[in-house]
């Protein structure tokens, strides 16, 4: 497979997307081998898209019945959302993809794989899209913790090149945006912006999409907004299975909750650079109705 870097992390090009080298063992065998189900729900993103965030939140979802958000010993306070729902990348890397056998349906996993990477299927995907600015910045951060020497300034120019986890970013977008727009009981298109702007109008319609509606007692219970604050990143930050503990030996828990917000990129890209990246998004992104 072709390769590049970014620092000194190793990227190799499979069918068109770069792929970590660290994850590709997993990415090739999730596309050979897994077997989806049909009632299989997954959530699907580019890294540092607000994976964490969309996991917790439609995790509490499926699952209010058996935990509602409310109960003191719900799984979002004892464990990592990472936890809850799996990455099947990360399962096949490390050789764990028989535990998927052993889930009960309907599954709940997660990807940063493309569309055209994943099995043919009918499951349900949800896939969340975030201003590459921030997402750009928020993966910086969370690399420097593995690689401490590197700079704002060779991820910002690996974006504007496609390098990245799933990438190019472009490609990965569009393949989940037209989807959604082919088929839009199957695949659900959320932005993090607006799931950042309102909550509880992104969980109505997470479990609308996924055949869970609130009922009206429900909703004047005030679940919806209990699944929204018990989700939310400064509740999962504050949680101790997010303060200790790591994914694989190789990942921090604490990693994955930084700012959770919008606009960051004010405060570490240039004019110059925001306008090089929004440009590349611009003409790529253009004729398809979407704007990132």
């Amino acid at each position: 497979m072709p390769a590049a870097h970014c620092n000194n992390m190793q990227f190799r090009c499979y069918r068109g997307f770069w792929i970590s080298e660290m994850w590709a063992p997993g990415v090739v065998a999730v596309h050979r081998s897994f077997a989806p189900r049909a009632d299989d729900v997954i959530v699907a993103s580019l890294q540092k898209s607000g994976t964490t965030w969309l996991k917790a939140l439609t995790f509490a979802t499926m699952a209010r019945g058996a935990w509602p958000p409310s109960s003191h010993d719900h799984p979002l306070r004892r464990l990592n959302p990472h936890l809850c729902v799996p990455s099947l990348e990360v399962l096949y890397t490390l050789g764990r993809d028989a535990l998927l056998d052993m889930l009960p349906s309907p599954r709940l996993l997660s990807t940063h794989m493309p569309l055209s990477l994943l099995p043919p299927s009918t499951c349900k995907i949800v896939y969340i899209c975030r201003d590459q600015k921030d997402t750009a910045v928020s993966l910086w951060h969370f690399m420097k913790r593995r690689h401490p020497d590197l700079t704002f300034s060779e991820v910002h120019e690996a974006f504007c090149n496609g390098i990245c986890m799933g990438g190019p970013a472009w490609d990965n977008i569009l393949e989940f945006w037209y989807a959604s727009n082919a088929e839009p009981t199957r695949v659900l298109f959320l932005t993090y912006e607006k799931v950042l702007q309102d909550p509880c109008d992104a969980v109505k319609k997470l479990a609308q999409f996924l055949g869970q509606p609130f009922s009206g007692a429900e909703e004047e219970a005030g679940v919806v907004t209990e699944i929204a604050d018990l989700c939310s990143i400064d509740n999962l930050r504050n949680q101790k299975a997010n303060k200790y503990g790591s994914i694989g030996g190789k990942i921090s828990h604490e990693s994955f909750f930084r700012k959770g917000m919008a606009g960051d990129w004010t405060n570490h890209m240039t004019l110059e650079m925001a306008e090089r990246l929004d440009s590349i998004l611009r003409e790529k992104l253009d004729g398809s109705g979407l704007i990132v």
